[in-house]
């Protein structure tokens, strides 16, 4: 493992989570930093909290195009508006497009929109997802909904756009992709499916405890995005996972159960940051790691440990099942051809 300052278990506890949130300040990238002029980038999930402001951010930088995706389109104009405003920007700097991650026809249509229209793509930030109180089973797929847009539909909207991202740069140095990942990840227990084959059918289960299913919807995402760069080298593009921390303005801290949201709401504005702060991490893991940050965790500005499991001899059993899994559920798309010849 690469020596990353601080050791997995003491990145993931409790006293350094509060410490992280309440004494560390990830910094903004500034134009003298970056310079995204001539670069464009999608943003999914970008018409409020954490992806609104990390596009914003990204056009601070001088990104000269930007998709935003949306399963709203008014919403998505909404956004638009916001971000336009106060700038003089070019026709089409800004444009959104419409992509459901329940839907895997809609992301096979998004990435098919991708090659068809853009001339250059060099990030992709990977924010979109849910947290749901409700148990709900895809009707397409059969998978729980959280597990479903958190985990699948994300590892293949990944795959699908790596060819894009590897034929489609504007620089020579290779383009960056994000999946916005959580500290959360840390506290996944699955110890009743961990031995269950196949194990993300395991996961599909009606008695669900919906923080679980989350942390370990974004657990899985460290896996993949680990296990991803184990593939495909980082000339293609640099593959990161990035948490911004635990944040207020979010969609996802807006849910909870209602007896106790007002509680949660307070404690999320007491301790968490604001999601302007916390997308400052986003996107620097879009814009700054060379090679030596591929396969990697960003926080706050730096490589971090990811969830102490990963470094498991358990974990990497995990890691292996969870991948053959995921290439079998993706196999529509062709993911094990693509991630092969990416790979030569």
């Amino acid at each position: 493992m690469t020596d990353l300052g601080i050791s997995p278990d003491k990145e993931a506890s409790f006293s350094s989570f509060y410490y992280r949130q309440f004494f560390v300040t990830p910094s903004a990238l500034s134009p003298d930093d970056v310079d995204l002029r001539g670069r464009t980038a999608i943003v999914t999930g970008s018409n409020s909290g954490l992806g609104l402001e990390c596009s914003r951010q990204l056009l601070d930088l001088g990104l000269s195009k930007l998709i935003i995706t949306v399963r709203n389109e008014a919403k998505g104009d909404t956004a638009k508006a916001d971000l336009s405003r106060g700038r003089n920007l070019a026709a089409g700097t800004i444009q959104v497009w419409k992509l459901d991650l329940n839907s895997y026809e809609s992301i096979t249509a998004f990435v098919e929109r991708a090659k068809r229209s853009l001339e250059h793509l060099d990030i992709v930030v990977l924010n979109a997802g849910i947290s749901s109180e409700r148990f709900t089973l895809n009707p397409d797929t059969g998978h729980e909904e959280i597990l479903q847009v958190n985990y699948l539909s994300n590892a293949l909207l990944a795959i699908l756009l790596l060819p894009v991202l590897k034929s489609r740069r504007s620089t020579p140095s290779p383009g960056h992709l994000v999946l916005v990942s959580s500290d959360t990840a840390c506290w996944a227990n699955f110890e009743n499916e961990r031995n269950a084959r196949p194990f993300l059918s395991a996961l599909d289960n009606r008695k669900f405890d919906r923080g679980n299913q989350y942390y370990t919807a974004k657990l899985l995402g460290q896996l993949f995005v680990a296990e991803l760069a184990r593939h495909v080298s980082a000339n293609v593009a640099i593959v990161t996972a990035a948490t911004p921390g635990l944040c207020y303005g979010t969609e996802l801290t807006r849910g909870g159960p209602a007896v106790i949201a007002p509680i949660y709401r307070l404690f999320v504005r007491i301790v968490g940051r604001p999601a302007a702060v916390g997308a400052r991490v986003i996107t620097y893991a879009a814009v700054k790691p060379g090679q030596e940050g591929h396969g990697h965790y960003i926080g706050d500005n730096r490589l971090k440990p990811m969830a102490p499991i990963v470094y498991t001899s358990q974990g990497k059993d995990i890691a292996e099942v969870v991948w053959q899994e995921t290439m079998a559920e993706l196999n529509f798309a062709h993911v094990k051809d693509i991630i092969k010849e990416l790979g030569n």
